[in-house]
């Protein structure tokens, strides 16, 4: 075979592949909660017996060993050989987590590693360890190997213990679905003998993915995402050249329309406006992906979380169809895992707490995800103890974050957001889990990267929730545009609370800092001049933002307006506080500002 042929066929079976191990996942964590479903354990053996069929496909014998060795575990359970145990779960999600690493082999070196021989050798003893209440005097015969030179047909749909060739080979290989192909004999499931599918002969002979029958066509085109980001940014430069063709209408004509050509022109410039905007709404739903993709990963997570510290905690999912950038989703991946873990260790109570405080033994964590309007609203709450303000006061000060007198000040709120301090935490004693004081400070700070924010509630004794809002895509961002002497500058439209003027009278210092007193409220005045590095400049306006839950004022020249633009990456040196870059409707380039790096810059500090 071609090896760009080959790569091509090992690239399929991973993606697809990769998709069934995390419904597997997925559903074996359910499974432990209903051991007595059986089409839950049905679809996780044949989902399984895909993977494995695809690996001794690919010839990937390790593969193909720990997968049957796991299939074996799950057939006993579906033949009532065994009980679904929590030791017997860790062995099988062991084993799952050896296949998701040889997927990661495959993909750089093409070939997978052994599997760790602790493995291999617990999956024996388990499997050997079954105890039927008529056990055999042997082992279960092997499975009738067909004849090569007449192999049976493809049943018309999987059935239990088979296979499914027609989903899987038909992406691998491009045989239609209806095509017959042929079953690949298995090695007899001997408690020490290692199993191995033997590939087909010939598989270069297959049908090549061209002559793919129109009935069997796909409907999805998988891409790779730099070239779709490449199509992106060239849909938003047509946007750009769009409004820059506006502005030159406007500069040669003004507002007359009483020519035939100025309407000419007119209509066209509105039609190119439509072409445009559907195109990017187009593209932009393509790049929206649901949040379940990422919310499924952490069943798994929170499983084998509370195992280790010995708790019972279920993970409940909700929203799972909401739709969000997929740059975006990728980016929440560690942040909900730190909630995750902090919800796990920090607020869910053991067990016998649990019961003593009049509680269920199991803790339920709830992750969901809506959308509202231009931003998504992702929520983590759990039933635990719930946070106290004055531990978080007293926490502060064992840690030497806070004075005595400066926790004294904090109201309830503040007090709960010391969880954010970089360096705090509650834990007495450094674990592997927890107790560095790194994981809140990581979650606020790759939310304020996502042009988003954080909130905190706790009630003691009752739970915990933490939500996140974040604007539902990152790829077009709403602006606010102002002007510092000749140059203009924006800064992402969630960011601002506010719009007000500003009048020298109005200024008061306090502690020798300028400051505004804005409905009853002493907010800190800026002046954005100064933090990028020019002139104070005129300060007739300012734009109410929020850092560190504390409100301050940005002033500015002037305002330009607010405008949606796509933002480009600077190449390079980047000044500090800036984000990247875009173009205005005249031509113009347009910083767009970074709010956290420029407020906590050295110009910042020395103001």
């Amino acid at each position: 075979m071609d090896p760009a042929e080959a790569r091509e066929l090992l690239e399929d079976y991973l993606a697809e592949a990769g998709v069934l191990l995390e419904d597997v996942e997925q559903k074996l964590v359910e499974l432990e909660h209903r051991a007595d479903d059986r089409a839950l354990l049905n679809d996780i053996f044949r989902g399984f017996h895909t993977i494995k069929g695809g690996a001794g496909f690919l010839d990937a014998k390790p593969l193909v060993d720990v997968a049957h060795r796991t299939e074996t575990l799950f057939d006993q359970l579906r033949g009532g050989k065994r009980v679904l145990t929590p030791e017997l779960m860790d062995i099988i999600l062991r084993a799952t987590s050896a296949v998701r690493e040889m997927f990661g082999q495959m993909k750089s070196t093409g070939t997978p590693n052994a599997a760790d021989p602790a493995l291999i050798a617990a999956l024996t003893r388990t499997i050997a360890n079954e105890t039927p209440a008529a056990a055999p005097a042997a082992p279960p015969a092997a499975p009738a190997a067909p004849a090569p030179a007449a192999p049976p047909a493809k049943p018309a749909a999987p059935v239990a213990g088979e296979p499914d060739w027609g989903g899987l080979l038909a992406t691998l290989t491009g045989t239609p679905a209806s095509v017959p192909t042929p079953a690949t004999p298995v090695a007899a499931p001997a408690p020490t003998a290692t199993a191995v599918l033997a590939p087909p002969a010939a598989p270069a002979q297959l049908a090549p993915h061209k002559n793919k029958s129109a009935d069997a066509r796909e409907t999805t085109l998988r891409i790779d995402v730099d070239q779709f980001d490449k199509i992106f940014n060239l849909a938003g430069e047509m946007g750009l050249i769009k409004n820059r063709i506006a502005a030159l209408r406007t500069d040669m004509v003004g507002g007359r329309r009483d020519n035939e050509t100025v309407r000419k022109l007119d209509t066209a410039v509105n039609t190119l406006n439509a072409l445009v905007g559907d195109m990017q709404n187009l593209l932009m739903m393509a790049r929206m992906q649901p949040v379940g993709r990422v919310f499924q990963r952490y069943l798994r997570l929170t499983r084998d979380l509370a195992r280790q510290l010995g708790k019972d905690v279920e993970l409940q999912i909700d929203g799972a169809d909401t739709g969000i950038d997929k740059t975006m989703l990728d980016e929440l991946y560690d942040p909900l895992v730190h909630l995750i873990r902090n919800a796990v260790d920090h607020g869910v109570e053991a067990t016998a707490e649990r019961i003593a405080g009049g509680k269920p033994a199991k803790s339920i964590l709830r992750l969901s995800a809506r959308q509202l309007g231009d931003q998504i609203v992702i929520e983590m709450e759990d039933d635990g103890r719930g946070m106290r303000p004055e531990v978080m006061r007293q926490k502060a000060i064992e840690k030497g974050l806070l004075s005595v007198d400066e926790a004294a000040a904090l109201d309830e709120q503040q007090a709960l957001n010391l969880v954010f301090l970089p360096g705090f935490s509650t834990k007495t004693e450094v674990s592997s889990m927890s107790g560095r004081g790194v994981g809140m400070d990581v979650v606020r700070t790759n939310i304020q990267k996502l042009k988003g924010r954080i909130d905190l509630h706790s009630v003691p004794g009752r739970g915990t929730r933490v939500r996140l809002v974040l604007p539902l895509t990152l790829a077009v961002l709403p602006v606010l545009m102002f002007r510092l002497g000749k140059q203009t500058y924006a800064l992402a439209l969630a960011q601002v609370r506010e719009i007000i003027r500003l009048r020298d009278e109005e200024v008061q210092y306090v502690s020798n800092r300028p400051s505004i007193l804005l409905r009853g409220q002493v907010m800190p005045l800026l002046a954005l001049g100064e933090l990028v590095g020019g002139e104070r400049g005129s300060c007739a306006v300012g734009a109410v933002v929020e850092h560190d839950d504390q409100p301050m004022i940005l002033a500015a020249d002037s305002f330009v307006g607010q405008d949606d633009v796509l933002i480009k990456a600077l190449d390079g040196y980047r000044p500090q506080g800036v984000a990247g870059a875009t173009l205005s409707a005249d031509g113009s380039l347009v910083l767009v500002l970074d709010l956290k790096e420029l407020l906590e810059s050295p110009l910042r500090n020395a103001a």
